[in-house]
């Protein structure tokens, strides 16, 4: 074949640079050397790819020798190797016609190598010297050059793709946010305005006082005592019993209240089984019966939900009932100690009087005396009265005697007189001092009756201070007494409280859509942790 054509036929085309040299390439010229592509550079590798990436090749050039060093099996790691390990094997890439070279110095290889030598790198078939067989050369398959790419279709192409991601993302996006946040929100108003039971609330609002409250001076709280923090104690216990087992246990039993919220027209959310257990049926109660208490004012307010307004307002009036039972077993033990040790004390006081009196009595009836003062002054009026008859007998004795000649018939009665005197007079004064046949004395019996009457007359003051007390106490376990004072009455309302259906449903989608929030963000932190 001519060598015309075979320049022809491996012709490159133009790659715009013509045949302008390069530094590293000027004056290389190929040679045949095959071996030197697997042979190491002179110089460090780091350095050599530093000196390609300064000549400033553009991009068809690192593509086109990129090709080359495919073509001929060099184990090229980017661009810029491949231009090294070409121009280590002695080729330059950047030549018009690089290929006819190569083929030249192949053939001269195979024909200095003989018969007997292995095929030459490339899939050159070495022929036997002396031998000039016709061989068909199969023209090397240069890939043609790639297209121009023009930047505003470059442009147009990733805009398009930029809205096909967005877009599917867009839709991927509505879809979740359908499944997890629109459709269950959709339920959700369904139940509330088709389905749920309307159910009526019972508002009152009520107070604990004190019967007679204190006045500030009385009480050692000072101006406590008559602001709500005094009750704050007694009003906290009201709600707590309020929404405890115990008054829903009561409440069934007075007025049936599981039975009310077990009907067969209340929906399957809302609606206690007829067998079910007493903690079902306190959720039910803690549901409807809401209790709430403010200290500032000291107001217990009670909202009552009930499917009807009537059994709202009876829930409502058996509440209150409950309260006031409960207020009222508050204090009731106080005031009942209180109570019971004033009466105690004035049972004794009384008593104690009862036996002194009954033990002056007594003596007495022993002593057959009323009193023994009126005794010793009856005693003592006598011995006055005799004395003054002796007194005057002996002065009418002494003057008979002064006489020269007295009268002895009238002396002698009128000294037996004196002596009679005399011995009753000694007789009523031993009966102050001595003692009787009975072994007892006046003075005894005087002084007897005088510790008995003393006695009573202690008991009867001690009575009188027990009474006090016991009035005392009374007035303190009055006072100590609490009632409740409604301020708002429960009335029966008219139309239907709940469900709320707009607001429940607006909550309910705020709910799925915080939940979904929050699991895409969580979705979203894991992807990055594992992906990391």
């Amino acid at each position: 074949m001519p060598a015309a054509t075979n320049e022809a036929l491996f012709e490159q085309s133009e790659d715009g640079f013509g045949s302008q040299p390069y530094p590293t390439a000027a004056g290389a010229a190929p040679t045949a050397n095959t071996d030197a592509v697997a042979l190491p550079a002179d110089g460090p590798a780091g350095a050599e790819l530093d000196a390609i990436r300064r000549e400033g090749l553009t991009g068809r050039q690192l593509r086109l020798a990129r090709r080359m060093a495919q073509k001929y099996g060099l184990p090229a790691t980017s661009d810029f190797d491949a231009v090294r390990l070409l121009r280590q094997a002695g080729l330059d890439p950047f030549r018009s016609t690089p290929v006819v070279d190569i083929v030249a110095a192949a053939g001269a290889e195979m024909e200095a190598a003989g018969p007997d030598a292995p095929p030459a790198r490339g899939g050159m078939v070495p022929v036997p010297a002396g031998q000039r067989l016709p061989q068909t050369i199969k023209p090397v398959q240069v890939p043609a050059p790639m297209p121009e790419i023009n930047p505003a279709a470059e442009i147009m192409q990733m805009q398009l793709d930029l809205q096909r991601r967005r877009r599917r993302r867009s839709l991927l996006l509505m879809a979740r946010l359908f499944f997890f946040v629109l459709l269950p929100t959709v339920l959700a108003g369904f139940y509330y305005y088709v389905v749920a039971t309307p159910l009526y609330a019972t508002r009152t609002e009520f107070v604990i006082q004190q019967a007679m409250p204190q006045t500030p001076g009385s009480s050692s709280l000072g101006g406590l005592a008559t602001t709500p923090m005094a009750n704050m104690q007694d009003s906290i216990t009201v709600q707590g019993y309020l929404q405890s087992r115990d008054a829903m246990l009561r409440l069934d039993r007075d007025i049936g209240f599981r039975e009310v919220f077990s009907a067969p027209h209340i929906d399957p959310i809302q609606r206690l089984e007829p067998d079910a257990t007493n903690e079902a049926a306190y959720k039910i109660y803690q549901r409807n019966v809401l209790v709430s208490y403010d200290p500032t004012e000291g107001i217990i307010r009670m909202e009552v939900i009930a499917p009807d307004p009537q059994t709202s307002v009876q829930f409502s009036q058996a509440l209150i009932g409950y309260a006031e039972e409960q207020v009222d077993q508050l204090t009731q033990r106080l005031r009942e100690d209180a109570m019971k040790g004033a009466r105690d004390s004035y049972a004794e006081a009384e008593q104690a009087l009862l036996d002194a009196r009954q033990r002056s009595v007594q003596l007495q009836e022993r002593f057959k005396v009323l009193s023994s003062d009126v005794e010793v002054s009856l005693i003592t009026g006598q011995i006055g009265q005799l004395e003054g008859q002796l007194t005057a007998d002996k002065l009418s004795l002494a003057q008979m005697e002064s006489n020269a000649n007295p009268n002895a018939a009238r002396m002698e009665p009128l000294k037996r007189r004196i002596a009679t005197l005399e011995s009753e007079i000694a007789t009523l004064r031993s009966k102050l001092v001595e003692e009787d046949a009975s072994g007892q004395s006046l003075a005894r019996v005087q002084s007897e009756l005088a510790v008995a009457e003393a006695d009573a007359e202690t008991r009867q003051m001690m009575l009188a201070q027990s009474l006090q007390a016991m009035e005392t106490a009374r007035i303190e376990a009055n006072r100590q007494a609490r009632y409740i004072s409604l301020s708002v009455a429960p009335v029966a309302p008219d139309e239907a409280t709940y469900p709320r259906a707009f607001e429940n449903t607006v909550v309910a989608m705020l709910i799925f859509a915080g939940i979904y929030l929050i699991l895409s963000m969580t979705a979203a932190i894991l992807r990055e942790q594992v992906s990391a």
